[in-house]
């Protein structure tokens, strides 16, 4: 693992380093961000204590789809942070992991070639306090001893687990856990989508590659590919 004092943004250094043949299994963390970017062209707010991290992943032929290496990475976060909430911390599609509702991490793939580049960002110490939307951090929940560097080296085991599933068993079982710790059947969202335009529902499921399936009032069902997600 490597670690850099200031950066504009993990994703963006390792991006840079996927020609150079690093290999799986190599994690870059900063103490600061000044570029920080979440999904959406968002930025991320990086203050000093919270965690910044990226990995990549070498796409081998037999792997199943590369974007469900999201869920690979949210239920490695999920496994992380839930232990040491004081809350109930619960997966959000397609990318965030809350607690009682309050945003804590995000995650961000990128992909350059058969690379796919994984961001973290965790609030550790600290969270923003004037944005739209509830956000919190370990420290607000009560975990006020937990430090950035040795949760980096208890996520990078946690993911290595679950990327090991991924590539022998499929994902099935990625999937069916990353089902037990998300938001429950029937959770009322409201999904804006790429184009502008919303639509509401309630939550129904995963299929089988990873898109969110939503029922609409009329009880029809539609798959969600990409959008924004806020639970009502």
């Amino acid at each position: 693992m490597r670690l850099v004092e200031d950066t504009v943004s993990t994703n963006a250094d390792m991006l840079a380093l996927v020609d150079s043949g690093l290999s799986e299994g190599n994690w870059l963390r900063a103490r600061r961000q000044s570029g920080g970017r979440g999904r959406m062209g968002r930025t991320w707010d990086s203050p000093v204590g919270n965690l910044y991290c990226s990995t990549l992943v070498r796409l081998q032929p037999s792997d199943p789809l590369p974007h469900t290496l999201a869920l690979v990475a949210a239920n490695a976060v999920h496994a992380l942070v839930a232990p040491l909430c004081a809350g109930q911390a619960r997966i959000k599609w397609p990318n965030d992991i809350l607690v009682d509702g309050a945003k804590i991490a995000g995650i961000l793939l990128e992909r350059a070639g058969d690379t796919i580049v994984i961001g973290i960002g965790l609030n550790v110490t600290d969270h923003p306090r004037d944005l739209d939307r509830p956000v919190t951090s370990l420290a607000a929940q009560g975990a006020t001893d937990a430090e950035a560097g040795a949760l980096l080296d208890r996520l990078a085991q946690i993911f290595a687990h679950w990327l090991a599933i991924w590539r022998a068993q499929g994902l099935d079982p990625v999937r069916t856990h990353w089902l037990l710790n998300a938001h429950p059947t029937g959770t009322p969202m409201r999904v804006q989508q790429p184009d502008g335009s919303t639509v509401e529902g309630a939550f129904d499921t995963l299929d089988r590659q990873g898109m969110l399936i939503l029922r609409l009032a009329n009880g029809e069902s539609r798959a969600i590919h990409a959008g924004d997600i806020f639970l009502i």
